[in-house]
């Protein structure tokens, strides 16, 4: 499933991954602390998100309990490939410079990415 999210779904999204299921009250009064967000933006919301498949729904007696539908991980990893094509043309070459230039990188920052281009590679580790 290749689903685009905007920046309020994905706030929305990430109560539902971390608390799922919720209710529709549930949710507002999480979403209110985070994005001062009402019943009025919060339902909508969740009827775009339902009708692009990321979200269900079950009845609960007079609730509605949400679920996600998409896996956290592969919204990471679409969101991902959208942001490289459209910033930097899909090559991941371009983001690594733009963070070395704009950012120190930590021996912890480098020790990580050291270790995802050894698995990239399909090397070991090195220690």
């Amino acid at each position: 499933m290749k689903t685009e999210l905007s920046n309020g779904e994905w706030a929305l999204m990430k109560v539902l991954w971390e608390s799922a299921p919720m209710t529709i009250t549930q949710l507002v009064s999480a979403m209110k602390d985070i994005t001062g967000w009402n019943k009025h933006t919060v339902i909508p919301m969740l009827s775009r998100l339902e009708a692009k498949g990321v979200v269900r729904h079950e009845s609960n007696g007079r609730a509605k309990l949400f679920f996600p539908v998409l896996r956290r991980e592969d919204a990471v990893e679409q969101e991902t490939g959208h942001f490289l094509e459209k910033v930097f043309d899909g090559h991941i070459g371009g983001m690594f410079t733009a963070m070395v230039d704009r950012h120190a990188l930590t021996r912890e920052d480098l020790d990580e990415l050291t270790a995802i281009l050894e698995k990239a590679k399909g090397g070991k580790k090195r220690d």
